[in-house]
């Protein structure tokens, strides 16, 4: 998951100053707590010694025999002294841990055996309960005679700790809240460079050099931001100009290729094809010269030689269609038709070939509207027809259908003839292509028709496909786009 640079800078920001501000409160406020500990410890110490001072004059009035009981004697008087110095509540303990004398309520008093023993081994010893310090230190005369107890009040030091608490987070809020507004906005023009530079570089990925600008910065991203847009146009520049010499260079060999491959097959295909018609005429010519009175011979002729030269004169008609087709861009006179009503006119055109065979035309014809030329349109239709009657058998039946499906017109002629073998299929529109040398010259075909009706088709936008068929026959499907 991609996270951008504003978040980024935005959370890295924000961690910075709440880390700032979290360590510097905690210091300041272990600081306080330091000072404070140093300072309570600091005045139950000199209370202690105040205590133990009082301990050695009011022992020094005392008779040999009272300095024995000494202490449960002048425990209750020392701690009433101490308590008019310090308010305090104080107890005195002997060196068995047995309580002498104690000023604090019962019901307040806590459990000290633990620190007791440490100060029945001449150490200092305290415990914090609640806001309270239970502090405990040994009491001297020349040797420890016993313990004291200070009951000491921390309220003051706790009030003071959350009232500096509160004022830091108080304060802490507003300066965090305004340091980060400030360093967003200051942050945010750099984040935004960043942005603008990444968009700079996927234009240049994708191709969009137009849209790159320059950043108006007068630092290293401003520098940054320039060599890229210098960049991109000289790249901008350099690509248009090899697109273009690789154009020219492009558009040359095809030209060139076209060229070749056209002349070679042109000439290669027209000597073949010219050859067979011509050499049937001069073989005929050459008997009539040798049996000029033969009557069957000349009638034989008459009928051939006509029959080829139609052959020819159809050849190169068709030559000079295709040829033209494929040389200049033709001018087609594009209009609104009705695909029924023109295979209406071509049917009505073509029934009286297709009854010298007696094959039936069959039509279900919905009348659809295309944009297309008339004349080329029926020269077509023509075509496939007329190859579905010269291929098909005696009796057998023609289907024309035209329909729309996806918002484009179909066409569909199908025959009931010999149909075309699978290993032509591919072949069938290249230009002096027949499947049947013998068929065609029975039928006077010349292998240029599908190849014609295909360039015409195609230079209205159209396509044509060969269907597969379980049957014999042949079903082309023609589609143009539907108005």
């Amino acid at each position: 998951m991609k996270v951008s640079i504003k978040i980024k800078f935005s959370v890295f920001l924000a961690i910075l100053l709440l880390l700032t501000m979290s360590i510097l409160s905690k210091l300041v406020l272990s600081g306080i707590t330091n000072n404070q500990k140093k300072d309570y410890e600091t005045y139950l110490a000199q209370q202690v010694k105040i205590a133990n001072t009082y301990i050695r004059q009011m022992y020094l009035t005392k008779s040999i025999e009272d300095r024995k009981q000494f202490l449960q004697e002048s425990a209750q008087e020392l701690v009433a002294q101490l308590n008019s110095i310090n308010g305090m509540y104080t107890a005195i303990y002997d060196m068995n841990g047995k309580e002498i004398t104690n000023s604090m309520p019962y019901n307040n008093r806590t459990d000290v055996k633990e620190l007791l023993s440490h100060a029945l081994k001449d150490q200092i010893a305290y415990q914090i309960v609640g806001d309270y310090a239970e502090y405990i230190a040994p009491l001297y005369n020349v040797d420890q005679i016993g313990v004291i107890k200070f009951h000491y009040s921390l309220k003051k030091n706790i009030d003071f700790y959350n009232d500096i608490k509160a004022l830091f987070m108080k304060i802490g809020a507003v300066v965090f809240v305004f340091s980060f507004i400030g360093a967003y906005f200051y942050f945010n023009t750099f984040s935004k460079s960043i942005v603008k530079l990444k968009k700079d570089t996927l234009d240049i990925k994708s191709g969009l050099y137009n849209d790159i600008v320059p950043l108006r910065r007068n630092d290293e991203l401003g520098e940054l931001s320039e060599g890229i847009y210098y960049m991109s146009s000289q790249i901008e520049k350099n690509i248009k100009k090899m697109e273009e010499e690789q154009q020219k260079l492009r558009l040359a060999v095809q030209k060139l290729k076209a060229l070749e491959k056209q002349q070679k097959t042109f000439i290669g295909n027209i000597t073949h094809e010219f050859k067979t018609p011509l050499t049937v005429i001069k073989t005929y010519m050459d008997l009539l010269n040798i049996y000029s009175d033969d009557p069957n011979l000349l009638k034989d002729a008459k009928v051939n030689i006509v029959k080829e030269t139609q052959r020819l004169y159809e050849m190169v008609e068709k030559i000079l269609h295709l040829s033209s087709l494929q040389k200049y861009d033709f001018e087609f006179q594009y209009e609104k038709i009705d695909v029924k009503e023109i295979l209406e006119e071509i049917c009505s055109r073509m029934q009286g070939k297709a009854q010298k065979f007696n094959i039936s035309l069959i039509k279900n014809l919905q009348s659809v509207f295309i944009l297309g030329d008339k004349e080329n349109l029926m020269h077509i239709f023509i075509n496939l027809i007329d190859n579905a009657i010269k291929y098909n058998k005696v009796n057998g039946e023609i289907f024309i259908n035209s329909y729309t499906k996806d918002k484009k017109v179909f066409i569909e002629v199908a025959d009931t003839g010999i149909g075309i073998p699978k290993e032509a299929r591919e072949k069938i529109f290249e230009p002096f292509y027949t499947v049947n040398k013998d068929r065609s010259k029975n039928h006077g075909g010349t292998g240029l028709g599908l190849s014609l009706v295909k360039e015409l088709i195609e230079k209205q936008k159209g396509t044509i496909l060969l269907l597969d068929t379980k049957e014999k026959g042949t079903t082309f499907l023609i589609s143009f786009p539907s108005l």
